[in-house]
């Protein structure tokens, strides 16, 4: 596992640290426009609660991603990151079938590169 590695993975644990305060903080309108939502839609109280509920959970998933960083190390890092990248892959395809197709370059993508890179 190369720092090249570490780093990209970092990345991936930062952006959804991004989506988090997006979906959890950010005015409707740059929620309709990150998210491709109708503003309409964006701004019902129900789509805000699903939102932040959601922005949670992002956010939940790039610390876990950022802190086994510090707290692992070799073969336990390696394993952690595999299943936490296999995750990310995972609700990245649901999300880019269901919401919008810019989550397979956005998520998909970088979560992928990762979890190949941990393999080599």
């Amino acid at each position: 596992m190369t720092i090249f590695t570490l780093i990209l993975a970092g990345l991936v644990g930062l952006e959804h640290l991004g989506i988090m305060g997006l979906e959890m903080f950010a005015g409707p309108k740059t929620q309709a426009k990150a998210l491709d939502m109708r503003l309409n839609f964006v701004k019902l109280p129900n789509a805000q609660i699903a939102l932040a509920n959601q922005g949670i959970y992002n956010g939940a998933l790039g610390l876990l991603i950022i802190s086994s960083l510090f707290f692992f190390s070799g073969s336990p890092l390696a394993a952690v990151l595999r299943l936490l990248m296999l995750f990310v892959m995972i609700v990245a395809t649901y999300g880019g079938f269901t919401a919008t197709k810019k989550i397979f370059m956005i998520q998909l993508l970088p979560a992928t590169i990762v979890f190949i890179l941990l393999w080599l």
